[in-house]
């Protein structure tokens, strides 16, 4: 156990630091501080000696330096049990830290601020308090590194029932927790300058020559893709957007599947203005529907494939309305419907169904991560989110019939479907709804195929969204079977010509994107 005497407090988050210190105080623990952390504990009566006193040295340099001393970090490194270390304080006349109490300059939190300067940004790199906390958390054996509010509690429970001191087993935790959080600080720091200097090792396309992947756990999962494998769910390092967000309101506890296809069918349902419904099931959209009202949205997608929908994955992109759950309820077996509100009534219809998961997701456009990675054995494959739709500019109509207005409205719609569709990706539209979606499949023409054969009837006098361009006339002979009478997509096959051709043969009006959209 580790005796706490003296205390160093010096805070940048003050979230309960007044009744932490309030606490030590009656403990008789001697308090030392700085700054603003000082005049807080002294204006609210608790005992403190200001730093600069402490070491006889007055902060200086607009308050750059102020605890980088040696009164400071041999009180702090000393190792108690070694004889010349405690005669080479007791002959420098340095007493020793027992605690050191440190958060740091909020440095994320600025430059997440729009329109931050670079000197704002550097203003707000903390030095003192990382050296601080290191030096705590070097010597943590004998000296307490307090990093987190959240901790204050447990610490003063324990320092009560054992006479002031901390077990070792609490002590080593609050090193790892201080060693992990200057390590997360010195990568955001890194991250935010090597944007800005090409010195600083930044490729010419944009990509850190070095990449660190900096998350926290939020909480275990019952088990991965498949029961054998276990599973976590992690969050960005001090993030606040996105799924990590998410309020469940009834049902199961979420699977290691449900997030993976909650995230496809976010990702998919924000892409629409208009009221709109998705259900996704394996990753894939199975339906989408954009409409005047949700109830109708969701109706359009259910039915764009009845068999695929069961069990699936339901997004709305506006408040699950009464009318909307009545529709929802009546349709069939669901794992969970996400929406940003759920009114109380459409909650209530779905009390019964204890495995269905009630999600609330208030901002569903939430965090935009700037990069999208994929682990590979012994590496990771990093990239640019796709969040490209298409240049206007280079949107061209290429054969001798031209889409009409509404065609290429759905043509559009479609467009937006197929970036979010597995690749080989084929989606067939009516309007602003699906009625045929083919997904994953190794050859573009059985991707038509399958959504041909998904279509049905409602394929006749449909449009047409590929991924990604026809490198031969089959797919395009397989859709006017189907009855599709507009197609877009990326072109740029070497048999752009021919697949053109046959389209003017069968009066298929066709546009060119320029821009490609494979999903892996």
């Amino acid at each position: 156990m580790a005796k706490i005497k003296r205390a160093l407090i010096s805070v940048s988050d003050k979230t309960g630091i007044l009744e932490f210190a309030q606490e030590l105080n009656k403990l008789d623990v001697e308090i030392i501080s700085t700054g603003g952390t000082a005049k807080l504990l002294k204006e609210n009566n608790v005992p403190v000696k200001e730093v600069s006193e402490y070491t006889g040295f007055p902060e200086m340099l607009d308050g750059r330096v102020k605890t980088l001393h040696p009164k400071i970090h041999a009180g702090l490194l000393a190792l108690r049990d070694n004889p010349e270390h405690m005669q080479t304080l007791k002959e420098q006349g340095i007493g020793l830290i027992d605690m050191v109490v440190v958060n740091l300059y909020p440095f994320e939190k600025t430059v997440a601020r729009p329109g931050v300067s670079i000197e704002e940004a550097i203003g707000n790199i903390d030095i003192g308090g990382p050296s601080m906390l290191r030096s705590a958390a070097k010597n943590h054996k004998d000296v307490a590194v307090v990093s987190n509010p959240a901790r204050y509690a447990k610490i003063i429970e324990e320092l009560k029932n054992n006479k002031c001191s901390l077990s070792q087993d609490l002590m080593r935790d609050l090193a790892v927790e201080a060693f992990n959080l200057t390590s997360h600080y010195d990568n955001k720091i890194c991250e935010y300058l090597s944007r800005r200097s090409p010195v600083a090792g930044r490729r010419s396309e944009g990509f850190p020559k070095e990449f660190n992947l900096d998350f926290e756990k939020i909480q275990d999962l019952r088990y991965g893709e498949n029961p054998h494998q276990k599973a976590a769910f992690y969050k960005v390092k001090s993030g606040e957007k996105g799924l990590i967000k998410l309020k469940q309101l009834q049902g199961k506890e979420l699977s290691f599947n449900n997030i993976l296809d909650l995230n496809a069918a976010v990702e998919l349902v924000k892409e629409f203005d208009g009221p709109a419904a998705v259900i996704v099931k394996h990753n894939n959209p199975c339906g989408v529907a954009e409409d005047k009202t949700l109830a109708k949205a969701f109706v359009s997608a259910w039915k764009c494939d009845l068999l695929s929908s069961f069990g699936g994955i339901v997004a709305l992109n506006r408040k699950l309305d009464y009318v909307t759950a009545k529709v929802i309820a009546k349709s069939g077996f669901l794992e969970c419907i996400i929406a940003p509100a759920i009114e109380k009534a459409a909650a209530d219809l779905f009390k019964n169904k204890k495995n269905l998961r009630l999600i609330e997701l208030k901002d569903l456009g939430g965090a935009q991560d700037e990069y999208d990675f994929k682990h590979v054995n012994g590496g990771l494959l990093l990239q640019d989110k796709d969040s490209k739709l298409f240049d206007s500019d280079n949107l061209k109509v290429v054969t001798k019939k031209k889409p009409t207005k509404k065609e290429m409205g759905s043509l559009l719609f479609g467009w937006k479907v197929a970036k979010h569709v597995k690749s080989n990706a084929i989606v067939l539209t009516r309007g602003t709804k699906t009625v045929g979606i083919g997904a994953g499949q190794m050859s573009r023409v059985e991707s038509v195929a399958i959504a041909k054969r998904k279509s049905g009837k409602l394929g006749k006098n449909s449009c047409l969204a590929s991924d990604a361009f026809f490198p031969r006339p089959d797919g395009i002979i397989e859709a006017a079977k189907a009855g599709v009478k507009s197609i877009i997509q990326p072109g740029g096959s070497i048999s752009d010509a021919e697949v053109i051709a046959v389209c003017n043969k069968y009066k298929i009006s066709m546009v060119f994107t320029g821009i490609r959209h494979f999903k892996h």
